[in-house]
């Protein structure tokens, strides 16, 4: 009789207790808004970006209301304008082309290797295109960034780096989103530190960051940030800066404090399950593991592979198969965008022409999360049970 698995692919850990305790503090005095002080007081997200800087290195560092509203704000402050062109790859998710289509901006699509990353030849064919790329690290996989910033240097690109799925981790010891002029992270439920919906952006440019306060709806109370430029850099910006609120508020900022703390044992943690699952489907016939650049320093919160060349019924036939045993895999190859899944050609508002080496990784790419709550045997059995399936279907085909 088959195994089956009866864990749950969307429960994640819950909040530490201190963070419990620091948003009961929070509604106990009401003062959820960030800026809403009592005399003397350091709010909660004002201490948030303070110790998200020093995590980071960055000097300067805003947290708002989502990731995606990070990288809108991102685009806005490095000055990118209706009509302007925006790079990005072509395997990411909705949120990284919604936010270059929503300022105004045509998103550009790069092709991306079987190996999830930016295809880096075809990112210099289309260098003069674009002055700007908003590089996403999907999925955590990051490319050679040492080639990548001597590319768009060249070309004169301005990096965004998308770090929703990299929070913590790094290249070769440089914390990711630090390699382009502004990084971008997420703090929503699936990401690496958990408010429901949250964001950060990090940059070393003290006029960026300046805009990107004002923009994020600090009206004039922008001496309250305790990580952001002097007011003489905001008296250069103030008045032609919009305001396009999405601040964090004090009570998310209570429950991420502790979690940041937490982060490097954590993101231990996640590569310990990443490891564990993919020395577990190596050798599996027809299934082609990811293969990660040596210098990465990745967080593994979720574990893709390749069913290369399978028709898309063998691929469906695995994800069925799966189910009926209780693992939850996505397929990003779907003709139909399901739940978070969706490709390219699904963006309308976002024509691009067909990649044909992207179409064809993600034919075959399949996904899969890895929370916390998984346990190193939980990881060996939806192993035993993906590879068990994959081999019915390929001795099938």
């Amino acid at each position: 009789m088959n195994t089956r698995f009866t864990g749950n692919f969307t429960q994640q850990e819950p909040i530490p207790e201190e963070g419990i305790e620091a948003a009961l503090a929070v509604l106990r005095h009401g003062r959820l808004h960030r800026y809403n002080t009592a005399p003397g007081e350091l709010s909660e997200a004002a201490l948030l970006e303070q110790e998200f800087a020093a995590l980071t290195g960055a000097r300067y560092a805003l947290a708002v209301a989502s990731g995606g509203y990070a990288l809108g704000c991102a685009l806005r402050a490095v000055g990118v304008r209706p009509g302007d062109k925006v790079l990005t790859n072509a395997f990411t998710l909705a949120p990284v082309p919604g936010a270059i289509a929503a300022v105004g901006a045509v998103p550009v699509f790069v092709e991306v290797t079987e190996d999830l990353v930016i295809d880096l030849d075809h990112l210099e064919a289309l260098a003069g295109e674009a002055r700007y790329l908003m590089l996403s690290h999907m999925r955590g996989h990051i490319c050679d960034i040492d080639r990548l910033m001597a590319i768009c240097d060249a070309a004169g690109i301005t990096v965004i780096e998308d770090c929703a799925h990299t929070m913590g981790a790094a290249w070769d010891g440089v914390p990711s989103g630090r390699h382009g002029v502004v990084g971008c992270y997420s703090t929503q439920t699936y990401k690496h530190a958990n408010s429901g919906e949250g964001g950060f952006l990090v940059t070393d440019d003290e006029e960026i960051a300046a805009r990107a306060v004002m923009l994020s709806g600090s009206y004039m109370l922008y001496e309250r940030h305790l990580a952001a430029p002097g007011p003489e850099v905001f008296e250069r910006v103030k008045y032609d800066t919009p305001n396009v609120s999405g601040r964090m508020d004090n009570l998310r900022a209570a429950i991420l404090r502790p979690q940041l703390r937490a982060l490097p044992e954590q993101a231990a943690r996640w590569n310990e399950r990443y490891d564990a699952m993919e020395r577990a489907l190596g050798g599996t016939p027809g299934l082609r593991l990811v293969q990660r650049e040596a210098r990465a320093q990745p967080v593994g919160s979720s574990f893709q592979f390749l069913l290369p060349g399978w028709a898309d019924t063998a691929v469906q036939a695995v994800l069925d198969r799966c189910a009926e045993r209780g693992v939850e895999l996505k397929w990003f190859g779907a003709a139909e965008p399901q739940a978070f899944t969706s490709r390219y050609d699904s963006w309308r508002y976002a024509q691009s022409p067909a990649l044909p080496r992207t179409d064809a990784v993600l034919a075959g790419l399949v996904d899969l999360r890895l929370p916390l709550t998984f346990s190193l045997d939980d990881v060996a059995l939806i192993a035993s049970i993906i590879r068990a399936e994959v081999s019915a279907v390929w001795q099938q085909a």
